[in-house]
């Protein structure tokens, strides 16, 4: 079997958890993760927007929570690695992978309907 490309999807596990790749949009309409989308450069993120503001943390916490609300995790169990300012942002999901991916993979239409 041939590893997976990277750049396929917007997340890697490994054995304490998964890092998602994502692409933040504030001061939205509403709360929502809206899909998985490819940048210009082929990576994969998965595409969210909150309604909070992008000052002082706001907006990023308010995607952590979203994260995990729609991971069914804990929101202390999400932690943004990299992006504070940038629309794009690496967030850290940490615990037991396979509940995580499998939640992934079933929002981005690759495994069963649940």
């Amino acid at each position: 079997m041939a590893a997976k490309d990277p750049a396929a999807t917007a997340w890697r596990g490994d054995a304490a958890g998964v890092t998602v790749s994502t692409r933040l949009t504030p001061r939205a309409d509403r709360d929502a993760i809206d899909g998985l989308s490819t940048l210009s450069d082929g990576r994969r993120v998965i595409l969210a927007r909150v309604r909070a503001v992008a000052e002082n943390g706001k907006a990023n916490d308010a995607a952590r929570k979203l994260l995990a609300a729609a991971l069914a995790v804990a929101p202390s169990r999400v932690r943004l690695v990299s992006g504070a300012s940038a629309r794009q942002k690496l967030f850290r999901i940490e615990g037991e992978p396979g509940p995580i991916l499998a939640v992934l993979e079933r929002a981005a239409g690759k495994g069963p309907a649940r």
